[in-house]
């Protein structure tokens, strides 16, 4: 029985494991030969009659076929359903049917898989994070751990030095839907997360996006008409983007037919003042991040490039410009976070790691020290605080022959004190409590955030024993 480690992304995914030598490999997909990203597999997910099919298939159907969902981890973690085959389905139920085709990849080239550690975004919420295990479960994996991909990729680049890499790197990881930017400790085989910031909805299909606006901008110009989306899709747009970042200009794939004589012509340069204002939102959250570490740009020792979107051009030129240097980069970037994946899946892995949360983690209190009555967010666990941690608070009735106690959980990217500007991911209330007791009776909060940065927390009444328990879930 073998291990392995997942990259579930949001365009493309991949699964790998140890070969004989110990060495991470990629586990080809046998029946994506024809896919242009080699070793991976599309994240999409094509309704066809009885069967369900995921990969290259599916994705070539995207914007052409009311039966393909694609590009749906970006909504992990949320209700929202996406529609496809006549009905409504949830990201999780989409993510489990691609983690299911890698499992079944994996079982072509391996027979039966004992343990699977599936990677995440660094900035996915703990609601995120929840789903993904509920969806490897759904499809079968026996899942130990998720762990971020910033982490992951760190740990294949130790690893690829043979443990002799030491010093403070970070990791920028840009991939089709999500930016990670991490400031990471190597030490040989031992990599530890200091801090790391992201924006959940920026990556590769936000550029696909902004050049089928600019396509739909020369398509009007050229024929007067709008441009059907039909006529130029987002995975024409992927495979242009692609093509440019090797050409300074390329003729737009998908409308030859449509114009016969005429072409469309797409420069390098107009792409690139396009995707401007992504650009700019990365190099201000790698600022803060190196800030936040406490660091100065010339204590980073070397930057990591992850993610299929660091092969474009002015990605590398943004990055070089922010950290004074140039990035470290790999044959095979949208592979190195998935072969990390299967380092850490290994039994006698030869990294470690040790992660930190990711998040401010609190509950919301009455405060009276200052005379009046306020409600306010009390912190329990700090962002980047090292994993596992367990913190324990007391907290104090506020009226006479008090009932019951509203219990909320709060998730914040920043140090949030005022209610109105953190999320609640959970509440609920404690009680029935005993009649008649004074103000001032203790109730005990516990906030305990695991290995997979899965929160789960208990609010207890001393006097009484009675207690409420929940695990964050969605």
């Amino acid at each position: 029985m073998s291990h392995i480690g997942i990259d579930l992304g949001t365009t493309y995914s991949a699964v790998a494991t140890l070969d004989e030598s110990g060495r991470p490999v990629i586990l080809k997909n046998k029946n994506e030969q024809e896919s242009p990203k080699g070793n991976l597999t599309a994240s999409a997910v094509l309704f066809k009659s009885d069967q369900v099919i995921v990969g290259e298939q599916a994705r070539k159907r995207i914007g052409l076929s009311a039966n393909v969902a694609a590009r749906f981890k970006r909504l992990m973690g949320t209700s929202k359903g996406i529609e496809a085959d006549g009905r409504s389905h949830t990201p999780t139920e989409l993510s489990a049917l691609v983690l299911k085709r890698m499992k079944k990849i994996a079982e072509d080239n391996l027979g039966q898989i004992e343990k699977a550690v599936v990677t995440i975004p660094a900035n996915f919420s703990n609601e995120a994070r929840v789903a993904t295990m509920k969806a490897a479960s759904m499809a079968g994996l026996n899942i130990e751990q998720i762990i971020n991909e910033p982490t992951a990729a760190a740990l294949h680049y130790a690893y690829q030095h043979k443990g002799e890499v030491s010093g403070t790197y970070a990791v920028y990881d840009l991939g089709g839907g999500t930016f990670d930017i991490s400031v990471i400790s190597i030490n040989g085989g031992q990599v530890d997360v200091i801090t790391s910031n992201g924006i959940p909805k920026l990556g590769g299909v936000d550029f696909d996006s902004a050049l089928i606006e600019l396509i739909a901008a020369k398509y009007k110009e050229e024929t007067g008409e709008n441009l059907d989306q039909e006529l130029y899709t987002l995975t024409d747009a992927e495979e242009d983007k692609i093509k440019l970042s090797a050409k300074k200009r390329v003729i737009a794939g998908g409308l030859r037919e449509d114009l016969e004589d005429e072409t469309i012509f797409i420069e390098r340069s107009e792409v690139e003042e396009a995707i401007s204002g992504f650009i700019a939102q990365t190099e201000m959250t790698c600022e803060t991040t190196i800030g936040e570490a406490g660091l100065n740009v010339e204590d980073i020792k070397g930057v990591i490039l992850v993610g299929g979107s660091t092969r474009i051009p002015i990605v590398r030129e943004s990055v070089k410009r922010v950290f004074k240097q140039e990035p470290i980069t790999t044959e095979n970037p949208d592979e190195a976070v998935a072969l990390g994946a299967a380092l850490y899946a290994a039994v006698d892995s030869p990294v470690s790691l040790g992660e930190v949360a990711n998040h401010y983690f609190g509950t919301l209190v009455v405060d009276d020290r200052q005379g009046v009555e306020k409600l306010t967010n009390d912190i329990l666990i700090e962002k980047n605080k090292k994993l596992p941690c367990r913190v324990t608070r007391s907290y104090f009735t506020a009226s006479y022959g008090q009932r019951y106690v509203e219990c909320e959980v709060t998730q914040s990217s920043n140090l949030e004190t005022d209610p109105q500007w953190v999320n609640i991911i959970w509440k609920g209330e404690l009680g029935p409590l005993p009649s008649g007791r004074p103000v001032g009776q203790e109730i005990e909060v516990t906030f305990r955030y695991d290995k997979n940065q899965i929160m789960h927390c208990s609010f207890k009444d001393v006097t009484s024993g009675k207690q409420t328990d929940v695990d964050i879930d969605t």
